[in-house]
């Protein structure tokens, strides 16, 4: 084989060997700067050169003396001598370049008046069209000027001072957010704020024109640093920190509304540019990454940096409202809005973003402020509470709120306002069954074992069931599906903070709103609570019952908590409820159609219980003892609550007919008389009644109240005369209560308009009727006194001696 030919290297690549060898060798020489002082101080040569600049302009000034008539040259001539003429006197140079300095000397004062005239329309012209100076472009024979609007080059500005902004932090220099952003705050102040001469007397007109001017500027400063945000966050980043400066405002007149507009506008920014979830930013020291990745990590950075600055500024405005006493009272109403309007943007970006970063820190902050003193405060963050636990699905952040408000509640005393207790009964603790996961699988498991029992499976088909549990396995994790374990551990942690918020209350039994709410808790959330506690908890409720201490609603209350916990797991233990049976019928007829006709719900919910769910636990006599004081109850509430009781009447009756008792006049059971006074539904003998009270409610001036009557009358009949629609005969008692509510004012359906009744005249022998039945009644009272016995008014009256002519 021949020799393979050598390829051929250029001269100046073989030179740079050489050069590269020398140099990793030491032995190459360093070239020395052959330029010398004088040359480096020789001034840059400029872009045009003299003779061409002063052959145009004395071209220029030639043609333009042609064109200028005498008068009006010597009109201008004494108008720039004499400073009168304000076109000249008024106009000031704001270009951002200095001016060239002209190198020729002016000669005659034709050319100093010209030049002055040229500077002056170029002037105007700029100003009126808001437009800045770029560098010039130089053709053959000048130079051409450049003009941009200024509203170009505040985007161009963003745009360039986020671009040195990245190029520093790759450098490991300071970033821009550090220093101070002058020339960006320059540039956007392009709208002249009023000045007033304070050193003459201003009128209050003046005033407030001033300070509708500066507002103007502001609110027309924030909408652009706003919307630039909007349109491209990344690229805009910078306008956060002037926003975020807006909050400081402290010009004397607009600072309150200023910073108000701050405040409200960067809340809509960051509800809009915040991500759903948490950021962490990892140090990724000596590791390249691409540009796209630097400058999204970037712009995150900024972002996070911005959003805590502007939290730290909302927790300064909001702490004026939790202060001590004395310096709440000073606080000006400036002040106090200041704060709600803080708490508020706290709260909506809550709502918005429960699982960014800081979201712990601000449920934190919130909490102490359901217990101010301004019924606002407490109002709104009540809202932010509820709807995070309506709408929380990991319980994380609802987790992180109950701890914090039982913390608060025992660091106070309990001497708290209501809304921290109420906040908890949005808690969707009753609506999770934790066993129902449990229950599924053991199913499963049950169901693959007897197939596995049925079929023999070989080697082969094990290793493919292997495989597809894995796949199923890793299928789950990249569904990103919640872990029930996890979940189930913190409903678990919730539960029991709840719970011991509670315990706790009722151990020291305090009086006021704060039992009610407790109450109105425990009857929610009783069939959760552990079966230890039941026999002490129903201890502690029939004591506060027989301490004659509790309002009616509270009382109420405690016996739906009893039986709540009876008709559950407390099944097993040996309670017996004829007590509370008693004191749910003693206090059956203290509601009425006045204030507490709203208390109704609670007694629909207990009676729905232990009349209808538990019927079979409920002897007959105290079945129809309850069935015959509700139905008494009826007669003296509002429509919808009428409802609600005809209801679990007709309910009853259709389950059973051992009330049919009730219905017939004539026969009865039993010995003696209903006593409707005596409060033990065991011996009132209510079998000797009957529903009397279905007459009047037969005529009854809700149409709805009206068919439930007849209805019951007729013995609950399905179809036929009497009977109920399918769809108003489905409704449960609570249904119906709720359905029939007048909120709106107005009835549903529409109440027609009552009959006019014909009123009776008497005509004549009136004033000796009214005589003779004086006389009647001391002839009575007489006979009374003589023989000290009672009056007898039926025994001793007589129809024929009262005639009245109609």
């Amino acid at each position: 084989m021949g020799k393979i030919a050598k390829s051929k290297i250029s001269k100046i690549k073989r030179n740079n060997q050489t050069r590269t060898k020398l140099s990793k060798q030491g032995k190459l020489k360093s070239r020395r700067n052959r330029k010398t002082q004088k040359q480096l101080q020789q001034p840059p040569t400029t872009l045009v050169s003299e003779n061409v600049e002063t052959e145009d302009e004395s071209d220029h000034g030639e043609d333009m003396l042609g064109m200028v008539e005498k008068d009006d040259l010597e009109f201008l001539k004494k108008a720039v001598s004499n400073q009168s003429y304000n076109l000249l006197n008024q106009i000031t140079l704001n270009q951002s370049e200095p001016e060239i300095k002209r190198k020729r000397k002016k000669s005659t004062e034709l050319d100093d008046l010209e030049e002055k005239y040229e500077n002056a329309t170029v002037n105007t012209t700029i100003t009126t069209s808001r437009t800045r100076m770029l560098l010039p472009i130089k053709s053959q024979n000048k130079l051409i000027e450049r003009h941009i609007p200024i509203s170009e080059i505040e985007n161009f500005d963003t745009d360039e001072q986020l671009r040195i902004e990245q190029d520093r932090k790759s450098n490991g220099l300071q970033s821009v957010d550090e220093e101070e952003l002058t020339d960006q705050e320059l540039n956007l102040e392009y709208i002249e704020e009023g000045k007033i001469d304070v050193s003459k007397p201003v009128s209050m007109v003046e005033l407030l024109a001033c300070r509708e001017e500066v507002l103007q500027s502001r609110r027309f400063k924030i909408g652009i640093l706003s919307s630039g945000l909007l349109e491209n966050p990344e690229l805009k980043a910078g306008n956060l920190k002037v926003l975020l400066s807006l909050m400081e405002e402290e010009h004397p007149e607009v600072y309150i509304t200023v910073r108000k507009l701050a405040m409200v506008s960067l809340l809509e920014v960051f509800k809009d540019i915040l991500p759903s979830y948490s950021i962490k930013q990892i140090p990724q020291d000596k590791v390249k990454l691409k540009r796209e990745t630097l400058n999204l990590q970037n712009y995150e950075a900024v972002m996070l940096k911005s959003y805590k600055l502007y939290l730290q500024k909302l927790e300064k405005f909001a702490s004026m409202l939790n202060g001590k006493k004395l310096n709440m009272n000073k606080l000006q109403k400036q002040e106090i809005i200041l704060g709600e309007i803080a708490i508020t943007c706290m709260s909506e970006l809550l709502i918005a973003h429960p699982y960014f970063n800081f979201s712990v820190n601000i449920a934190n902050l919130l909490v102490p402020y359901l217990d101010s003193k301004w019924s606002n405060v407490r109002e709104i963050v009540a809202k932010c509470v509820t709807q995070i636990f309506k709408e929380d699905k990991r319980g994380e952040l609802s987790l992180v709120i109950v701890r914090r408000i039982n913390q608060y509640i025992k660091t106070r005393g309990h001497s708290v306002y209501v809304e921290l207790l109420t906040v908890l009964l949005v808690l969707k603790i009753s609506d999770i069954n934790l066993d129902k996961g449990k229950e599924e699988e053991l199913k499963q498991k049950k169901l693959q074992m007897h197939k596995q029992k049925l079929i023999s499976m070989s080697k082969r088909e094990r290793k493919r069931k292997k495989k597809l549990e894995q796949v199923e396995k890793e299928m789950i994790e990249t569904k990103a599906e919640e872990n029930k374990q996890s979940k189930q551990r913190v409903l678990t942690d919730i539960t029991s903070i709840v719970f011991t918020i509670y315990f706790r209350i009722l151990k020291q039994i305090p009086t006021g709103k704060i039992l009610s709410v407790t109450l109105q808790g425990l009857a929610k959330f009783a069939h959760s609570i552990n079966i230890e506690f039941y026999q002490d908890l129903v201890n502690v409720l029939n004591r506060l019952l027989e301490g004659n201490t509790l309002t009616l609603r509270e009382q109420l209350y405690c016996i739906e908590t009893v039986f709540v916990i009876l008709s559950g797991q407390g099944e097993a233990l040996n309670i017996d409820p004829s007590r509370f049976y008693s004191h749910l019928y003693r206090n059956l007829l203290g509601i009425h159609a006045g204030k507490n006709h709203a208390d109704l719900i609670i007694i629909l919910r207990t009676l729905g219980n232990i009349l209808i769910k538990k019927r079979k636990n409920i002897s007959q006599n105290r079945l129809i003892a309850f069935l015959k004081r509700i139905s008494i109850l009826a007669l003296q509430l509002e429509h919808n609550g009428t409802l609600g009781i005809l209801a679990i009447i007709k309910i009853v009756m259709q389950l059973g007919k051992a009330t049919d008792i009730l219905l017939d006049t004539d026969s009865s059971i039993g010995e003696g008389f209903y006593d409707s006074v005596l409060n033990e539904p065991e011996y009132c003998n209510a079998q000797r009644s009957a529903f009397w009270e279905l007459v009047p409610l037969q005529r009854h001036y809700h149409p709805m109240v009206q068919k439930m009557a007849k209805n019951i009358a007729r013995g609950v009949p399905t179809s036929g005369e009497g009977s109920l629609e399918p769809e108003f005969g489905k409704l449960s008692p609570v249904e119906l209560f709720d359905e029939y509510k007048t909120t709106g004012v107005m009835f549903k359906p529409a109440v027609t308009k009552p009959k006019k009744v014909i009123s009776v005249k008497f005509y004549g022998y009136n004033h000796h009727i009214t005589k003779r039945y004086e006389d009647y009644f001391e002839d009575i009272f007489q006979h009374s006194r003589q023989n000290d016995t009672a009056p007898d008014f039926h025994g001793s009256f007589k129809l024929k001696n009262f005639k009245c002519i109609q």
